[in-house]
């Protein structure tokens, strides 16, 4: 007889968002990935938009020679509301 699994890997709104925000960086072909660490570690900046906004300034400074950071934030945003409107069950942008 067969035994049923049940299926423990749960996927959290937590892990959609993220997930919601690397597909946007890849859509807008920015060679960034937030692995589960840099996620949780950018929790701490409640504001979706500071939040991003302090990413770039500390890990992509340079891209702030090109593109102003409210942009980048801005498409950044409008992409991932996008995306998550498309998949059901992905936080949207606060």
């Amino acid at each position: 007889m067969a035994q049923t699994q049940k299926n423990s890997s749960t996927v959290t709104p937590h892990e959609l968002e993220r997930n919601a925000f690397n597909a946007a960086f890849s859509e807008l072909g920015l060679c960034w990935h937030w692995d589960e660490k840099t996620y949780a570690e950018l929790q701490s900046i409640s504001a979706e938009s500071e939040r991003l906004r302090r990413y770039v300034e500390s890990q992509h400074r340079h891209l702030l020679t090109a593109y102003d950071a409210d942009f980048l934030v801005d498409a950044i945003r409008v992409t991932k509301s996008r995306l998550s409107e498309e998949a059901p069950g992905v936080p949207r942008a606060s």
